[in-house]
């Protein structure tokens, strides 16, 4: 089948440009897409359309907002198979998890639907002195104008989704960059936009380079930037952002703690799933998993026989939980870190050479904290793990991080719970579950390096739009 071409969606219209990009399959190298890349001047064009379109925008009631969002969401579930397909082909993506994007996806406009109906203010009596009888205070939430997103190769149709289903459920006009490596998801979803009454040039999405989509970050049209990607490329994008108002959901190394009272029956699969889907390649999964010594030898040879006994290869396969990388640059990299880490006295539990950008998902212990392994954030189908005596050492080793997004704690111990909920640094504590776990209407972010502000619907509505107080005085 030859390469479907796709234009550029500018300032609500479908445009060629002068720069196109061959796209190849991240599993056999397949050229399966050629895109019109946009320019210095489709910017120029969307992020003025987007400024001219927030009267517009704001001017939507609350019903219209929501009629949109379900219309979406309607069009997303009927476009399913060709977005799952679409996944499978430009990411790499296991078929399972790309259905399951789409779901989710469907599922955000469906949440962002019900919030824009209750974008609720509030009533503050203000007659707490003599002076303000007969006063009172409504607190109304207003949109604050053109938002710009920045979304990452790895959930391409979900995390675009995030940026742009809180922008239209609060007002706010957009203007996306999806990935360079997997644009056609976002593209996708602009034709299925395209059809409802947001209004035209409320929604732009360009295929860019980093130096040309850098406009997005300094432009003081823009009211915020919500960027996902490496933390590297966020603080560097904070730093330069000048006044407008900045969401970073960046990189993780999660880890994941088995206590002593585990359920190593729930756990276990979990935590393969957790580590190894998608090739790992998730902010949130699985890196280190800390086991209770006494649980150490039953966990530790359980998991590795779970781990061997999955199918990896074609994603196209139901069957395989883990595909490709979504190069074969970034499978060196994983390789050449995992033997950084044999050199330093870390063990292979189970593993495999690599085969193109297929990297079989691979067990270590006795990884050192300062190799790449350990203290970086892996990105692919790698997991290190470490013994602990005690719950609080488990905790603190946790918390040896630079990264803070989420941890998983597999315990039936209440006051464990407890403590970990009061003192692992991460933005949350996931008990009884992987680190990955997601709903997305939860709010979902970190802190330390792994950044800061919330995804989820209605946490990102809070981000763009402003609370502004009337005061009302009798007479």
């Amino acid at each position: 089948m030859p390469p479907r071409a796709f234009s550029a969606y500018v300032a609500g219209r479908f445009t060629t440009t002068q720069q196109t990009k061959e796209l190849h399959a991240p599993f056999d190298g397949a050229c399966f897409a050629i895109v019109a890349m946009a320019g210095r001047a489709e910017f120029e064009e969307a992020i003025a359309a987007g400024t001219r379109s927030f009267a517009a925008t704001r001017a939507l009631g609350a019903w219209e907002r929501a009629a949109i969002c379900r219309q979406i969401a309607d069009g997303i579930r009927a476009a399913g198979s060709e977005l799952t397909d679409g996944m499978v082909t430009e990411s790499g993506k296991p078929i399972g998890d790309a259905r399951a994007e789409v779901e989710r996806a469907v599922h955000c406009f469906e949440i962002a639907a019900a919030e824009a109906e209750r974008l609720y203010g509030e009533m503050i009596p203000l007659d707490l002195r003599p002076g303000s009888v007969g006063r009172f205070g409504v607190t109304r939430r207003f949109p604050i104008g053109l938002v710009a997103g920045i979304a990452p190769f790895n959930f391409p149709l979900n995390l675009a989704v995030h940026k742009i289903a809180p922008a239209i459920a609060a007002g706010c006009p957009i203007v996306i960059k999806p990935a360079e490596q997997t644009p056609t998801s976002c593209l996708r979803l602009a034709e299925i936009i395209d059809r409802t009454a947001w209004p035209k040039g409320a929604l732009s999405v360009l295929p860019a380079d980093r130096a040309v989509a850098d406009v997005l970050v300094t432009d003081e049209r823009i009211a915020l930037v919500s960027f996902t990607g490496s933390q590297k490329v966020g603080w560097d994008l904070k730093a330069r952002a000048g006044k407008k108002r900045v969401v970073l959901e960046l990189g993780g190394n999660a880890a994941a703690i088995v206590d002593e009272s585990a359920d190593l029956d729930a756990a276990i699969p979990k935590l393969v799933y957790g580590a190894f889907s998608y090739a790992g390649q998730k902010c949130i999964s699985a890196q280190r998993i800390c086991v209770h010594a006494r649980r150490w030898d039953e966990f530790t040879s359980r998991f590795v026989a779970a781990t061997r006994a999955l199918t990896i290869g074609d994603p196209r396969d139901p069957a395989n939980l883990v595909g490709p990388m979504i190069d074969e640059a970034n499978a060196i990299r994983i390789e050449r870190w995992i033997e950084e880490a044999q050199a330093h006295g870390a063990r292979v539990l189970t593993g495999g050479p690599r085969r193109g950008a297929v990297v079989p998902p691979t067990v270590l212990t006795d990884v050192p904290h300062d190799v790449a392994l350990h203290c970086e954030e892996a990105f692919g189908p790698t997991v290190n793990l470490e013994p602990f005596e005690d719950f609080d050492a488990a905790i603190d080793a946790v918390n040896d991080s630079r990264f803070g997004l989420q941890c998983g704690v597999f315990t039936r111990d209440l006051p464990n719970t407890l403590r970990a909920f009061d003192r692992i640094s991460v933005g949350a504590v996931i008990i009884n579950d992987a680190p990955s776990y997601r709903i997305d209407h939860m709010p979902y972010g970190g802190g330390k390096e792994s950044g800061f502000g919330r995804e989820g619907i209605r946490y990102a509505m809070r981000d763009m739009t402003d609370e502004r107080l009337l005061v009302v005085a009798n007479g």
